[in-house]
């Protein structure tokens, strides 16, 4: 089951439960619905669907990897450089409904806490006599200053 979707003057291909990064999609609340260009069903059959709606949740947004932009003219001393950082959204697909059916996405498993551990007495003595790993680095004694030189005049 898939649907081919436009977001951002671009075509996506999803299925419930893919994440996509599209262009950054403003005045969210954390549903996005999609524009539906095609849809398949379970049969292999592949049509246009009116009534088809691709539902996503809003997982993050934030920007992409800084792309370097050259301009550069040989002979003529000329050169530019200009960096760039596409703003993006990315969706997690949650629902695809048409034809009075809908396929959902499973639930995300949920993040448990991981317990703190609690340093005991026989730990911390055992830190304290245990060698130090291969390939540390000791600290370095502080540089010796020079001893002052004493004024003894003469007479």
């Amino acid at each position: 089951m898939y649907a081919v979707i436009r977001a951002g003057g671009k075509q996506y291909r999803v299925a419930p439960g893919d994440v996509i990064r599209v262009e950054k999609l403003n005045g969210t609340d954390g549903q996005v619905e999609f524009p539906v260009l095609a849809v398949s069903g379970e049969e292999g059959q592949v049509g246009q669907q009116s009534d088809a709606r691709v539902v996503g949740q809003v997982m993050e947004q934030g920007r992409g990897a800084k792309i370097l932009v050259f301009h550069y003219k040989r002979k003529k001393q000329y050169k530019k450089l200009r960096g760039h950082r596409q703003d993006y959204t990315a969706v997690r697909i949650s629902e695809i409904a048409f034809g009075g059916q809908s396929f959902k996405a499973p639930d995300l498993p949920k993040k448990e806490a991981k317990p703190k551990k609690v340093k005991t007495h026989e730990a911390e003595e055992h830190a304290a006599h245990a060698k130090p790993a291969k390939g540390s680095a000791k600290k370095k004694a502080a540089p010796k200053k020079a001893a002052k030189k004493s004024s003894t005049k003469k007479k």
